[in-house]
């Protein structure tokens, strides 16, 4: 009897070890890869989406008059590519590279909550559904802006009540995502890896998720008041009932304000998980890095009215601000400078991700400036909802958050998939984004600066060239990614290419990347670090 039991624990054990297969094995996924997959291409079907919605704004902008959509159906795409980009692409994208490096960095076997992982994975579909079929509801998609302004938002169709609902389902995502990620990362580390020994992709989400908890309930309750304000009677927003539109505003961006760093403290952690590894360095001042991104988390708080210097602030509020605004651009220098000097003297390498990683640099250092510029509150009266602002912010989430998710993937894809992506096309996918993107939205700072407004179908003959050389490189951009798509990522999806060593990016001296994610093979087991790994002194090597 104890041989017969014996053996039907063994064949459960090899059993545990297989993958599930056919579509059970994705609808019903536990497994943090899986559900980390799902994630990232989630996010990419979501980027193309909002990407058309972005070509077709480009398109009618190519050249003044009304081509090809009338106004109303034109302020539906603006604020639908908003709320498509930020709660569809950019945030799951970076939950999806949590879920798949986060156990693997921290020597954990998965996530702590597998089947709320599951359940936050699969909330977004009727969400992003909602989003998406909103422009064939009766008068159209939601059309006040992606911060869904009052009074504009009290006036909507049935598509702003569906576009609230969605919201709601993206929020509550986003919170079990996060208590998941701050369980995992507090409670399942290895012994031997310390707080301050983890990498730091692992510190910036950790940090982000924080943030999401605290956040992500002050929409709700923005979008709830709405909701009663437009339905039940209320007036929170309605100045007809004693309401003021501009409490709206503060309650929005008292999400909004963290929420933008939300969007870009992983593509942080990303990018200082790379810099080190092709400049064949440690980090500097790893410490100060972690410090910066809790100064970060903690000063968005106290910024957010800077986005509403022209609502009639009085001026020891315009003061306030714009110090604080200034202040926060401190802890964003010393990651800036650290990043720097890691590469400094470094033995480096220009691989796809590492021409990522530069790239990144390179131009969110451009967003960066541009945003103490728009601190400065004089000057932001002057350009308030311009095409500066819209330079701005793509500079920050565009070439900021999108370039180190690209470089993310080319870092850790060979861990992913089992092959190499080819260099040549990852190269080319570099060259033609960093292009394609300047050339799209370098323009917009002169269009700004010269006084053309944002979210209009029309302008006048003045704003003819730039914003012709914008729609171009836009076509061009939205292109490029096409390309990365067919040309890199589905054929290592295939198996197709040079299988990939354990840890690729080492040189001939045994110097490159650090971390427990390349002491495992090449693909990832579906499962791993079953037992808790024993850890060298710098926690970032498995003790045989």
């Amino acid at each position: 009897m104890s041989a017969v039991l014996d053996h039907h624990d063994h064949a459960h054990d090899a059993h545990d070890h297989h993958a599930p297969t056919g579509w059970r094995r994705w609808v019903f996924a536990t497994n943090h890869k899986d559900i980390g997959t799902l994630y990232l291409l989630f996010s990419f079907t979501m980027l193309m989406f909002g990407g058309v919605l972005a070509l077709l704004i480009r398109a009618e902008l190519f050249r003044p008059g009304l081509q090809l959509v009338n106004p109303e159906l034109f302020n539906q795409l603006t604020t639908m590519h908003g709320l498509i980009m930020v709660f569809g692409a950019i945030m799951p994208a970076f939950v999806g590279f949590a879920n798949w490096m986060i156990p693997l960095q921290i020597g954990a076997s998965d996530m702590a909550f597998a089947r709320m992982n599951n359940f936050s994975f699969w909330l977004m579909i009727p969400a992003a559904l909602m989003l998406s079929t909103s422009f064939l509801l009766p008068g159209g998609a939601m059309a006040g802006g992606w911060t869904m302004y009052a009074p504009l938002s009290l006036q909507m169709g049935p598509a702003m009540d569906a576009g609230i609902f969605a919201i709601h389902l993206l929020g509550a995502s986003s919170i079990m995502g996060s208590i998941n990620i701050i369980v995992t990362v507090l409670n399942m580390r290895a012994p031997g890896m310390t707080l301050m020994k983890m990498p730091m992709f692992c510190w910036t989400w950790l940090i982000t998720a924080y943030l999401l908890i605290a956040v992500m309930p002050v929409l709700a309750g923005a979008i709830t008041m709405t909701l009663t304000d437009r339905h039940f009677g209320t007036s929170f927003f309605n100045p007809g009932g004693g309401g003021d539109p501009v409490m709206f505003q503060h309650i929005f961006w008292f999400f909004g304000h963290p929420e933008v760093y939300i969007m870009i403290l992983p593509a942080f952690g990303i990018i200082s998980q790379i810099i080190p590894a092709f400049s064949r360095k440690r980090l500097f001042g790893y410490a100060s890095m972690v410090y910066a991104t809790g100064s970060i988390a903690i000063l968005s708080f106290v910024v957010w009215a800077h986005h509403m210097f022209t609502t009639g602030m009085p001026v020891t509020g315009q003061l306030f601000f714009m110090y604080s605004t200034m202040l926060i651009a401190v802890p964003t220098g010393v990651k800036v400078f650290n990043w720097i000097a890691t590469m400094w003297k470094g033995s480096m390498t220009f691989e796809t991700p590492m021409l990522f990683a530069v790239g990144f640099i390179f131009v969110f250092t451009i967003g960066g400036l541009t945003g103490v510029i728009l601190a400065v509150a004089p000057i932001d009266t002057q350009l308030q909802d311009t095409y500066y602002v819209v330079a701005h912010f793509h500079y920050v989430l565009v070439a900021g958050s999108l370039y180190a998710m690209f470089a993310g993937y080319y870092y850790w894809s060979p861990k992913w998939t089992g092959v190499m992506y080819s260099e040549r096309r990852g190269q080319i996918h570099f060259w033609w984004s960093l292009i394609s993107f300047n050339v799209t939205f370098f323009p917009m700072h002169f269009l700004g600066l010269a006084g053309m407004p944002r979210r209009y179908a029309d302008y006048p003959m003045q704003f003819a060239d730039f914003n012709a050389i914008a729609s171009v490189g836009a076509f061009f951009f939205g292109f490029a990614q096409v390309y990365f798509f067919f040309f890199v990522v589905l054929p290592a999806m295939r198996g197709k290419g040079v299988p990939a060593k354990q840890n690729p990016w080492l040189d001939e001296g045994g110097k490159g990347a650090e971390g427990l994610e390349w002491e495992v093979p090449s693909p990832a087991p579906f499962h791993t670090f079953e037992t808790p790994p024993k850890l060298d002194a710098t926690a970032t090597r498995v003790i045989a």
